[in-house]
């Protein structure tokens, strides 16, 4: 596994995660989700209330993690194949995150639950696919 095509790639996925993420959440689902959230009260922090550098290191995580299972495992290197692999993990892992807090807290009501998990998977593949594409940059073809 070549370490600085990992980290680069994962750096790029954690770029477009973080935008991507304010472009699907801050943006375009912001109020859909703010309509629908559980009953409980105080969680959200507002936009100057945010704690960047754990938002932004956070991003850097999912980067990270999509960028070390193309390269370890799954020797992903084209953006198509980024697409549907990281579609396929954003699912998997928005479905874990989100039903277990459904089951255990009142952040999310139903209806949130089931949107979040479609954006999670088109999150997931974007970030997959900028992984793959950054993977495949200077490979022969």
């Amino acid at each position: 596994m070549n370490t600085t095509k990992m980290l680069i790639s994962g750096i790029a996925g954690g770029i477009v995660a973080f935008f991507a993420g304010w472009l699907i959440y801050g943006m375009l689902l912001m109020d859909f989700m703010a309509k629908n959230s559980g009953t409980a009260t105080g969680v959200m922090r507002s936009d100057t209330e945010m704690v960047w550098w754990a938002l932004i290191l956070g991003n850097m995580g999912t980067g990270i993690l999509y960028s070390y299972i193309f390269n370890r495992w799954a020797n992903i290197s084209t953006l198509s194949a980024g697409l549907s692999a990281g579609a396929v993990l954003g699912l998997i892992m928005g479905a874990s995150f989100d039903l277990t807090m459904y089951g255990t807290s009142n952040i999310l009501g139903m209806n949130a639950v089931w949107v979040d998990i479609a954006a999670s998977a088109v999150l997931g593949a974007i970030v997959g696919g900028v992984v793959g594409w950054v993977n495949g940059m200077g490979k022969k073809a």
